[in-house]
C-alpha cells in the first residue's frame, strides 16, 4: 500500500468542511458511547452512512491513485487517538492481501466499486460482497479476515473509520495471512 499522507491533510478536506466536521463530531459522540467493539463499529457505520462525503473529500491528484499500489490518505485523527479516518483509493485491480485488524472499523464507498472475500478463521472462503456507491458496514475482530480489490473500470474510493490512530501504528492490519 502507498502511503502519501504521514498525518492529517491541513485543515478540513476541501468542499465538504461542514459535512465532514459533523462526520468527525458523529464518530467522536459513536466512540464516546463506550460500547464493546462491535457495538461501536456499528454505530460508527450509522454516522458514515448518514454523513458519508463524496470524493472530493481528496484532491483531484489524489483522486487519482497510484499506478504501483492502492493509496491511503490520512484525513483525520482524533487527538486522543481514539479513531482516524482515512480514505483509500483503489485503482482497478489493486489487492490487499488476506488480513484482519488491530481494532474495528466502518466503512464507506464514495467512488467506484469494491470487492471483498471473507474468510474464516481456517482461511476458507465464507463469502463475497461488491461494495458500490454508498455502501457501508462495519466489523471488529475477531472475525474479521478479509482481502478487497478495485474492480470495474474506474478507480475506486472508501472511507475508513478506525478505532486507533492509525498513523501511530502504521496500518491497520493485525496480521497477514499469504
Amino acid at each position: 500500500m502507498t502511503t502519501t499522507l504521514p498525518g492529517p491533510l491541513p485543515g478540513p478536506p476541501p468542499q465538504h468542511a461542514d459535512g465532514f466536521a459533523v462526520l468527525v463530531e458523529g464518530v467522536r459522540a459513536a466512540v464516546a458511547a463506550g460500547a464493546g467493539w462491535a457495538d461501536t463499529a456499528a454505530l460508527v457505520a450509522g454516522e458514515l452512512r448518514a454523513h458519508l462525503p463524496g470524493p472530493d473529500v481528496l484532491t483531484a491528484e489524489q483522486r487519482l491513485g497510484s499506478p504501483d499500489d492502492y493509496c491511503a490518505h490520512t484525513l483525520h485523527v482524533e487527538p486522543d487517538g481514539s479513531f482516524s479516518i482515512v480514505a483509500l483509493v483503489w485503482r482497478p485491480g489493486q489487492i490487499t492481501r488476506i488480513h484482519d485488524h488491530v481494532t474495528w472499523c466502518a466503512l464507506g464507498v464514495v467512488q467506484g466499486v469494491e470487492h471483498e472475500e471473507l474468510f474464516d478463521a481456517d482461511l476458507n472462503l465464507i463469502g463475497r460482497n461488491e461494495n458500490d456507491v454508498g455502501a457501508v458496514s462495519g466489523f471488529a475482530p475477531p472475525g474479521d479476515i478479509h482481502r478487497v480489490r478495485g474492480t470495474g473500470g474506474t478507480t475506486a474510493i472508501s472511507i475508513h473509520v478506525y478505532g486507533t490512530d492509525i498513523t501511530r501504528l502504521g496500518s491497520s492490519a493485525r496480521r497477514y495471512y499469504d
